[in-house]
């Protein structure tokens, strides 16, 4: 989906009796938007409404817009609180952006031609080290995802975050902070590695147990 529009109303009964009372009466949800140098505003949310939005991958790491008494505001989802156990959400926060204002994201990253990946094909396993990374953007270029590419992988081969391709005027956080934070995002080790070194650590484990006796 290219587009995630909400439709939200201003509340103004407030506190956690008040809460409960939306969830539970009307199934609606209470939220918050805060940011762009305008206060707070607590809103309502119907959950039926933001049901179909938030099995969307792109739902977390998109500009939304939320329509508030018939004016569009552009806001990124700060934090979303779910049921522990039955499918609801239970509170949304939101924080108000501007095309050309730099924000900080975590976007998901999308690994693809693992199945023709040449380590692959040789016997290796890949393995993810990380499945989102944090980017530094204007809002008008925050992707939605970040692709890595691990055709070329061989075995014992290692991509890094400086091996991401990245569009115009996006920046990862992490590499802002100095080549050494250059972590590993995906590696092709050969199978049965991490099986053996398990196993050898297990017996040493048991090694110095029986020397304690």
């Amino acid at each position: 989906m290219d587009l995630f529009e909400l439709n939200a109303e201003l509340r103004s009964d407030m506190g956690k009796g008040a809460s409960r009372r939306l969830r539970r009466e009307a199934d609606n949800i209470p939220a918050i938007v805060y940011g762009g140098n305008k206060k707070p505003q607590p809103l309502t949310l119907n959950h039926k409404e933001v049901l179909m939005h938030v099995d969307h991958e792109a739902f977390y790491s998109h500009v939304l817009t939320l329509v508030i008494d018939g004016k569009k505001h552009k806001v990124i989802l700060k934090d979303m609180q779910r049921h522990p156990f039955k499918p609801k959400v239970t509170h949304m926060d939101f924080l108000r952006v501007s095309d050309n204002k730099e924000i900080h994201m975590q976007v998901p990253l999308h690994f693809i031609n693992e199945e023709s990946c040449v380590g692959v094909k040789n016997g290796g396993l890949i393995q993810h080290q990380m499945n989102t990374v944090e980017v530094v953007c204007a809002a008008k270029n925050l992707p939605e995802y970040l692709e890595v590419d691990v055709a070329d992988m061989d075995i014992n081969d290692v991509l890094h975050l400086s091996d991401i391709k990245l569009g115009k005027g996006i920046q990862i956080a992490d590499l802002i902070q100095g080549d050494d934070h250059d972590h590993a995002i995906v590696t092709v080790s050969r199978r049965g590695v991490s099986e053996e070194a398990s196993s050898e650590e297990d017996g040493e484990e048991s090694a110095e147990e029986s020397g304690e006796e």
